[in-house]
């Protein structure tokens, strides 16, 4: 009974913590989806040609976020782990260190910008009509672009120190800006879309502002300084390398996705969309559990309690497959209520009937594999996770391309996703059960 009690309470104390750090940063996580939806409503009633733009733009700029997300992971498994270790100066200096990366990262992101735009609007395939509105919004985007990683810099600091609650309360002011900003710029100044790009610039902006006021009241209350420090940003960079290697691969595999639906034909391709767009909006769900734990194995390994490490990893694991299986049975059970949402046509529903099912079907290894990669990114495992992304790349590649020469249509596809998140659940579960991820102390050898 005494042992059973013991386990209840460490269980009950892992649930409080996975479910006071999750859940902020669930709420975080939609509010850069909502900053694009609130930019297509407003922008989509200045007409196609401009919507068009806005969607060209946005998917640039969604791309680069991604690759430099790296400055959120990272930064949280470093300052994590020299607060586990009781070192929350030495935390607070990795934490600035990682935001001057970001600056110096920026910088040349803002020239490749303004310099590149028109390419790259024609790159995404941009129409004569679309080109000079995606070039316009991409141009002033630049001037958010310091801003947008300084924000990924500062919440991958904020949640070493096992704060998400701060990340969503400057989301939730930043969305309420943004779209205040936007109706006021599109519609009462009269700028179109430029009124929108510079609406989400501000925002920005003014979100970095906040980030940057938090992080240096941290540092005076430290005694950390603020200045760059040349080996402590090339060990950022050299932290965040790894991961960014792991954002490319994962980024390929869904462009080589979304490429394979669309040579099967625009019923196939646009069934493919509303799928994607689903199991992307359930990985929110499941990324906030692999946010805390970043936060948590980062301070446990810092802390060199291994035996709390392991009952850690357990619980999450357990959040993580039971979150799946709970969104799996609704993405099935919900489908009569979100599916007339997306589309009327028929043959399109047809083809969702049975994609939405094998969508569903690997949601609980969804959650496993998220849980997973949240915990190897908390170790700082970057070079296994880097590994293992280009491994199952090269799994997933062949049997997606495969797909139309089989004729085996969306739901070969879909089959070929399920492989690859089995893949991917393989290798990371394989890693974990050696448990040579478990490096102890302030800094990762």
């Amino acid at each position: 009974m005494p042992a059973r009690s013991a386990t209840a309470a460490e269980r009950r104390r892992h649930d409080r913590e996975i479910l006071a750090l999750a859940v902020p940063a669930f709420g975080a996580l939609v509010a850069e989806p909502l900053f694009l939806m609130a930019d297509s409503a407003i922008v989509g009633h200045l007409g196609t040609a401009q919507l068009a733009g806005l969607g060209i733009a946005s998917a640039a700029l969604t791309t680069a976020a991604g690759v430099f997300v790296f400055l959120a992971y990272a930064t949280t498994a470093a300052v994590a782990r020299r607060i586990g270790a009781g070192d929350r100066r030495a935390a607070v200096q990795q934490g600035v260190d990682g935001i001057w990366l970001a600056l110096v990262l920026s910088a040349g992101m803002v020239a490749l910008t303004l310099a590149l735009a028109p390419q790259a609007a024609r790159l995404l395939g941009a129409s004569a009509t679309a080109a000079p509105y995606a070039v316009t919004y991409l141009r002033i985007s630049a001037f958010g672009i310091p801003a947008m990683l300084l924000v990924l810099a500062a919440t991958g600091v904020l949640r070493g120190f096992q704060d998400t609650r701060t990340p969503l309360l400057v989301a939730i002011g930043g969305f309420s800006a943004n779209l205040l900003l936007n109706l006021g710029l599109v519609y009462g100044a009269g700028l179109g879309v430029a009124g929108s790009a510079w609406g989400t610039v501000i925002a920005q902006n003014a979100m970095a502002a906040v980030y940057v006021a938090v992080v240096v009241r941290g540092a005076r209350r430290e005694g950390a300084g603020l200045r760059p420090d040349l080996a402590g940003i090339k060990a950022s960079a050299r932290a965040g390398g790894p991961l960014v290697v792991r954002t490319l691969s994962l980024r390929a595999a869904l462009l080589i996705a979304t490429a394979v639906a669309a040579h099967l034909g625009d019923t196939e391709v646009a069934a493919h969309q509303i799928t994607m767009t689903i199991w992307s909006f359930m990985a929110f769900a499941l990324d906030a559990v692999a946010i805390a734990g970043q936060a948590i194995i980062g301070r446990y390994l810092g802390a060199g309690d291994l035996p709390g490490t392991r009952a850690a990893t357990r619980r999450m694991i357990e959040w993580g497959i039971g979150a799946g299986v709970l969104l799996g049975l609704l993405m099935v059970l919900a489908r009569p209520l979100y599916v007339p949402l997306f589309t009327t046509d028929p043959s399109v529903r047809g083809q969702l009937s049975t994609v939405l099912l094998l969508a569903a079907l690997t949601q609980p290894i969804g959650g496993l594999v998220f849980v997973l990669d949240g915990v190897l990114m908390g170790a700082g495992d970057g070079g296994y996770l880097a590994w293992a992304m280009l491994a199952t790349l090269l799994v997933f590649a062949p049997a997606a391309l495969a797909v139309p020469a089989l004729g085996l249509g969306l739901a070969g596809l879909w089959w070929a996703m399920n492989l690859f998140m089995l893949t991917r659940a393989a290798f990371l579960a394989g890693r974990v059960r050696t448990g040579r991820w478990m490096v102890t102390g302030a800094v990762r050898a």
